[in-house]
């Protein structure tokens, strides 16, 4: 399996969009959706033939080995440790002798640089698709409060602010903090947000995505409103998020790590509200309960991870 899902555009002025799937094994939903994207604008050619996209558009499987076995990551979770030092020391070593996990790394980084230099952008965003182990995960996590809120302010899900700094090593943190900047002689504005569009089996999920893409892509002007027929799309999402917070805050994120043993107690799906002192799992101190009042979010139901669960306030 080929890591780069497609490429389309270059030929008309504008940003480059780097879309990534599976930068957890076990959520195929983004690599579905982006291999329908690229279906849908070969399609629309043929369609309008006065169709233009104004920049160009790479998709990528992000976490290819654990991909291809259906595993959320093989040692290390791969949008966790996007560290600086990290990867500069990856880059160092010999490609020969990488295995898993750096491997990952160094190969995305270098499909990333190469599309950089190919396209010679001025803006670089990034879109990051993911899935979550609950029900009910639909929502957004803006690499900032202006450029990466616009993005999706009006999709129907809601915006989280403040996770995207509660959370260290993502592949999204390591670009917008100019993880890329260094790939060519001009300026790059980097900007982004991760998308999280459901549960990993849900094959609406999928739709969810889809529509996501869709609507970066007009509001970054790569393609006109009328361009891409998502109208089912939108409407599962619309339908998915009705009844969502539109914007929320992060309270409250709980590590985990292997020796702990954490097991979330059943029942618990995303925005669902909880109260200061709750229980809400064990691990081998015992129970583990809410610190304060407010909404979970990705409660933690899959074997790998590393953080049992958020709390989040609507703002």
């Amino acid at each position: 399996m080929d890591r780069i899902i497609g490429q389309y555009g270059g030929a008309h002025p504008g940003p480059l969009v780097i879309a990534i799937g599976g930068l957890h094994g076990n959520e195929p939903a983004g690599v579905q959706a982006l291999t329908e994207i690229f279906q849908m604008l070969e399609q629309e050619v043929v369609v309008r033939p006065d169709f233009e996209f104004r920049g160009k558009l790479v998709g990528l499987v992000g976490h290819l080995q654990a991909f291809q076995r259906g595993l959320r990551f093989i040692n290390e979770d791969l949008n966790r440790i996007w560290l600086p030092g990290k990867v500069e020391k990856i880059l160092a070593e010999n490609s020969q002798d990488l295995r898993d996990e750096p491997l990952e790394i160094r190969e995305l980084y270098t499909d990333i640089c190469q599309a950089i230099q190919t396209a010679l952008p001025t803006t670089l965003v990034l879109l990051d698709l993911h899935t979550t182990s609950a029900d009910g995960g639909i929502f957004c996590i803006p690499g900032d409060e202006t450029d990466g809120v616009a993005l999706y302010r009006d999709l129907y899900a809601p915006v989280i602010l403040g996770l995207f700094k509660g959370l260290h090593g993502t592949l999204l943190r390591f670009a917008t903090e100019g993880g890329f900047v260094a790939q060519g002689d001009f300026p790059l504005r980097t900007f982004g947000a991760a998308f999280e569009a459901g549960q990993h089996d849900d094959p609406l999920s999928v739709s969810r995505s889809v529509a996501a893409i869709v609507h970066a892509l007009r509001v970054l002007d790569c393609i006109d409103e009328s361009a891409l027929d998502s109208r089912h799309h939108d409407d599962v999402l619309r339908q998915s998020g009705e009844h969502l917070p539109q914007v929320t805050r992060l309270e409250y994120v709980h590590p985990i790590a292997p020796e702990d043993h954490f097991k979330m107690r059943p029942g618990y799906n995303n925005f669902q509200p909880v109260q200061q002192g709750e229980i809400l799992a064990d691990d081998t101190n015992g129970p583990v309960v809410s610190p304060s009042d407010g909404l979970i979010l990705m409660p933690l139901y899959q074997p790998k991870g590393t953080d049992g669960f958020f709390i989040v306030r609507e703002v």
